[in-house]
Formats: structure tokens, C-alpha cells, sequence
């Protein structure tokens, strides 16, 4: 007898680690999947917060908390399908006089938009590495926030209109900017006019990775990104899912790690994952509530500090345990 396979809208980036599921190589069980590629898969995340389009999606975790916080029906499962540490990609302007992070106070920073977690993290690391009063930086925005309902701190501020991040840093308007797609490396928003830019200025920290290493040993602490999360209708109505999902993740990663154990470096991303692997070991992408709970506490309690969730929210209410 078929069963019939559960139809579902599924928003992920294609990485070496999800191309198999994406390619159907590896099913998930149960699943009828219709993958949706957005680029950038940033905006996903506005299309899932603001209108729920997706079944499944990844998406930014600070920005899923403070969805989850406002009441969004959707629930993450502890699959991080992207990470990085922090301490990199805060970039200065030789002329702003900011030689050590509490000179950025009194300042003003670039950065896309105040939830963008890279720019969570990195003021985490501010806050408990370095003492930084971040409410005395004037945090420079070009972009809406994905949570319409998010309440600004008055210390951030928008950027004139029609003016980018970019320009600004590049005038002397600003004294430092996150690099990439978190700042002064793009203009644009996600959903219009997107294009990348070069920012050729120092690191704040220019012995970052050296600093990363230690943070982690210190604190335990691997900062995640690209959050799984699936509507909460689908799991009250097929609660397997979710550990069908968690096994297809699962069994993505295991074959890559293979192929990086073998030496078949496919591009960029695995390079990263392989420079990860000299500080935080062999599994670079660490699924799993057990594996990950210090970062996911850690997160939820600096996004509270940084007055971006209303709440407290613990892991239960935040997360599926497909384990369980």
C-alpha cells in the first residue's frame, strides 16, 4: 500500500552539506520536498517572519527569536546549517581613531540592520569580552528590520534615505561598519537592488582568529546562523517530522565529512568548515540540543540584553528536540 509523502515548501541555501538534500539524493522521509531558492536567502527570512510562506526555512536565529518572542508560528529544530566565530568582520577606518573596541563607544557602526546576528554576536563579544557599553555607540542601519513589530533602541538610527551604509563609511561618516552582507559590503536590500560592494578597511581585530580560538575554549561558545525551522502547523499535524527532517540534515553532513576526510575540498565554504575544524574539531556544524546548548543560551540571553526579544524565552519553548 503507498502512503502518501506530506507536501512540503522547503526554503534552504544550497551548501555542500545541503546539496544532497536538495538534489533529492537524500529524501526526507515522508516528505514530498518543493525546494524554493531565494537569493539572497536573506530574504527568506523576511518572506517566513513576515508572511509564513515556507513549511521549512532557514533562517537568521536572532532573527527567529525574536519571531518566536512576538509569537510566530513557527518552532526551530538544532540544525545550524551555517556558523562563524565573531571577532573577524567588524571593519574600522584607519582615520577614526578606534585602536581597542571601547573606542567605539561615542562612535557610529554600520550595520545592516540592528538584528542582523552577526552583529548580535559580535556585540556579545563586545559586551563580555571587552566591556563595551554598545549603548553608547550609535548603531547606523540601511535596512528595514525582518520583525516588524521589533521596538529600536534609541541609539539606533536609520541612514538618509537613498544614502547606503557604503557611502557613508566610504565619506567618514562612519568609523567602522561590519563587512559583507552585515553592512558596508552591499547595498541594497534583500528583497530589491541587492548587489555586493567591495570594503577594503582594517579589522577591528586584526588577530581575530587567534582571539576566536580562545573565546571558544574559554567560553564554549560557537556562534550558529542559518536556524531550521518548520511551521508549527506541520508538526502538530506530522510531529515525525521532525526527526525526519533532523536524519536528512544529519546524513548530508556525515557525507560530507567524509568527502572532507578524504580531501575532496569542493570550494570556499569547505575551506572554512576545514579552518573551523583546527579549533572547534571534526565536526564543524554541530546539530543536536545536547551539542548546542551553551550557544543557544547564549544567544537568546544577549539578544534580551540587547533589548531585541520583549522576553525571556528558554530553549523548550524555542526548540524541537528531534532526538527526544
Amino acid at each position: 500500500m503507498l502512503i502518501r509523502k506530506v507536501p512540503l515548501k522547503i526554503a534552504i541555501a544550497e551548501y555542500p552539506h545541503t546539496a544532497a538534500i536538495r538534489n533529492g539524493s537524500i529524501p526526507i522521509e515522508g516528505v514530498q520536498a518543493e525546494f524554493v531558492t531565494v537569493k539572497p536567502q536573506i530574504g527568506a527570512f523576511r518572506r517566513m517572519v513576515r508572511d509564513v510562506e515556507f513549511d521549512v526555512c532557514e533562517l537568521a536565529p536572532t532573527t527567529y527569536l525574536i519571531a518566536r518572542a512576538f509569537g510566530a508560528p513557527f518552532v526551530a529544530l538544532p540544525v545550524f546549517v551555517t556558523r562563524t566565530f565573531h571577532h573577524g568582520g567588524l571593519l574600522v577606518r584607519p582615520d577614526a581613531n578606534v585602536r581597542t573596541p571601547k573606542d567605539l563607544e561615542g562612535k557610529k557602526v554600520g550595520v545592516r540592520a540592528y538584528s542582523v546576528t552577526t552583529g548580535v554576536w559580535t556585540r556579545q563579544v563586545l559586551i563580555d569580552e571587552y566591556g563595551v557599553d554598545v549603548s553608547k555607540v550609535t548603531w547606523v542601519v540601511d535596512d528595514e528590520e525582518h520583525v516588524t513589530q521589533l521596538k529600536l533602541p534609541p541609539n539606533v538610527v536609520h541612514a538618509a534615505n537613498g544614502t547606503s551604509l557604503a557611502d557613508m563609511m566610504a565619506s567618514g561618516e562612519l568609523a567602522a561598519g561590519f563587512a559583507a552582507a552585515a553592512g558596508i559590503g552591499r547595498t541594497g536590500n534583500p528583497t530589491g537592488g541587492w548587489k555586493e560592494v567591495e570594503a577594503d578597511y582594517p579589522e577591528l581585530f586584526p588577530n581575530a582568529r587567534e582571539l576566536e580560538a580562545d573565546y571558544y575554549a574559554c567560553t564554549g561558545i560557537y556562534p550558529m546562523h542559518g536556524t531550521i525551522v518548520v511551521k508549527d502547523s506541520v508538526l502538530g499535524e506530522h510531529p515525525w517530522i521532525a526527526k525526519s527532517l533532523y536524519d536528512a540534515f544529519a546524513q548530508a553532513k556525515k557525507e560530507w565529512l567524509a568527502r572532507l576526510d578524504a580531501g575532496e575540498v569542493a570550494g570556499p565554504s569547505d575551506n572554512k568548515y576545514l579552518r573551523m575544524r583546527e579549533i572547534v574539531g571534526h565536526d564543524p556544524l554541530p546539530y543536536g540540543l545536547h551539542e548546542n546548548v551553551k550557544t543557544i543560551e547564549a544567544l537568546e540571553a544577549t539578544a534580551f540584553k540587547q533589548g531585541l526579544t520583549p522576553r525571556r524565552m528558554s530553549i523548550d519553548e524555542l526548540f524541537v528536540d528531534p532526538q527526544a
